[in-house]
């Protein structure tokens, strides 16, 4: 069986991570997080990509094309190799640029991306929801500092991915401003 894929993509808290568990609860999916693989290959001890992942996080920018699609592969061939029946993937946070969407064309080109799953939320929700949760998640990119820079990332490198996937047909947007009981994604 060949992976299906859902993107999920919105700025930086626009909640991709909390609404992928509720779908994936729901309907059926493994979720994975690109972030949340980068960020456990940095803590690794023997990662050999923890020192690049690092460098880049800490300048806000996104980690190399390469890693990441070989953190995703490697999870996804896990995962369907365990279970045949586990073929279904919530991707949040992937891919952030055109550059990640090339390079996962290239590599996963068995796999069938059904459509993105857009959370559009304001920039000044995004903020405020991160600076919540660095308080209490011990996430050290959720400063006000390196939130400008995530967000104006966001703007320049992962919107054009949305917009591409648009004129595809391929976009499924959800208001994701509300709160997290009022956000309800249908039909993944």
């Amino acid at each position: 069986m060949k992976p299906e894929v859902v993107f999920v993509l919105g700025g930086p808290g626009a909640g991709k991570g909390t609404q992928c568990s509720k779908i994936a609860e729901h309907y059926s999916y493994t979720h994975l997080s690109a972030g949340q693989l980068l960020r456990e290959e940095r803590r690794r001890p023997d990662s050999e990509f923890g020192r690049i992942i690092d460098s880049c996080f800490s300048r806000g920018e996104f980690a190399p094309v390469e890693i990441t699609i070989t953190l995703l592969r490697r999870v996804m061939e896990e995962t369907m190799k365990t279970d045949q029946n586990r073929f279904r993937f919530l991707i949040d946070g992937f891919p952030p640029n055109k550059d990640n969407l090339q390079g996962w064309m290239k590599v996963m080109d068995k796999a069938e991306v059904k459509f993105v799953l857009f959370l559009d939320c304001s920039n000044e929700v995004c903020v405020s929801r991160c600076l919540g949760r660095g308080k209490s998640s011990g996430r050290d990119d959720d400063n006000e500092e390196s939130l400008k820079r995530r967000i104006q990332t966001y703007l320049q490198s992962t919107r054009p991915v949305i917009e591409q996937y648009e004129e595809q047909g391929k976009v499924r947007t959800i208001d994701a401003s509300r709160s997290i009981c009022e956000v309800r994604p249908q039909g993944a």
